[in-house]
């Protein structure tokens, strides 16, 4: 068995065993919530199984009890800050240009997993949400836990679409309804709607992402490549990159109204639980949903 640990990464894991890599976010104790340098080690993890002529198969996951919480908005945008900021005020023009140019953007960035060459799985449980939806679902296939919960909170405040994957996946009627309200899917709801492949009991998560990485790995490379290309230019024809040019900047404005600088002013004066149930307490979901509505804490993927 070839295997390989690859220890340079400072928020994810990268491993390669046979013919599958796997990337591991590795924030577990921060529900893996994305701050640089996330973004451009995710586009140099995929760029190592993409050079590495073994591997066939990627497996994005997340250590710990969430996939991922999205976005770390604790302090505003302050880990990319120099990047949108002039003086310490918003820079609309640094903005846009941070966040649409393929060498700085995040989203442009996390979209190295739809640009492989090589088909990426994306294994979800615990929180899916946020910013983190987005790059997740620029996986070729999505298997989640049945309580996995799938969501954009940013719909309602502090946010809009990014890579656009949300509304190419869903029927016309469904992206209306997520993308107005923000309401979540479980695992198993996003499967009903096909927004995801399908979603299994969390106790078989793992094994049922190692059974469809090992089927896809007994396809010749050329043939998942020439397969992935085909329907990824489909996609790309119906105009996915303009609509990721206009997302990042309607989400640059969307976390600079005056609504949103208050959301943030209450995460970093009364902390982020304040700021989220305030938005999400009339809705009871997301966190403040009841525990039936929530990840299992107790499902935890060892990295």
């Amino acid at each position: 068995m070839a295997t390989s640990e690859t220890s340079a990464f400072d928020t994810l894991l990268y491993s390669a065993s046979d013919a599958v890599a796997t990337i591991t976010l590795n924030r577990p104790a921060q529900l893996n919530t994305i701050v640089p340098p996330m973004p451009d080690e995710i586009e140099a993890a995929i760029g190592l199984a993409e050079k590495d002529p073994a591997v066939k198969v990627i497996v994005l996951r997340g250590a710990g009890r969430a996939f991922s919480g999205g976005y770390d908005f604790g302090g505003g945008f302050e880990h990319w800050g120099a990047s949108m900021n002039s003086d310490g005020r918003w820079d609309p023009g640094k903005d846009f240009a941070f966040t649409t140019a393929r060498a700085t953007s995040p989203n442009q960035k996390f979209m190295a997993i739809w640009r492989a060459s090589k088909p990426v799985i994306a294994q979800v449980h615990g929180w899916c949400v946020g910013g983190a939806s987005d790059y997740a679902l620029c996986a070729d296939l999505v298997i989640a836990s049945d309580d996995a919960v799938i969501g954009t909170p940013y719909a309602r405040m502090w946010g809009a679409y990014l890579t656009g994957m949300w509304l190419y996946r869903l029927s016309l009627a469904k992206v209306k309804w997520h993308s107005l309200t923000g309401e979540p899917l479980t695992g198993k709801e996003a499967a009903a709607v096909e927004l995801i492949n399908e979603s299994v009991p969390f106790e078989q998560l793992e094994a049922r992402d190692a059974e469809v990485a090992a089927k896809l790995a007994s396809i010749p490379l050329s043939q998942l490549q020439a397969q992935k290309l085909i329907v990824n230019q489909a996609y790309e024809n119906m105009g996915l990159a303009s609509t990721q040019t206009l997302g990042v900047i309607l989400d640059g404005l969307m976390r600079n109204t005056p609504e949103a600088h208050g959301f943030i002013d209450v995460a970093a004066t009364e902390g982020v639980k304040a700021a989220v149930m305030r938005r999400d307490g009339p809705w009871g979901d997301y966190s403040q949903a009841p525990p039936d509505r929530q990840p299992d804490p107790s499902h935890v993927i060892e990295p």
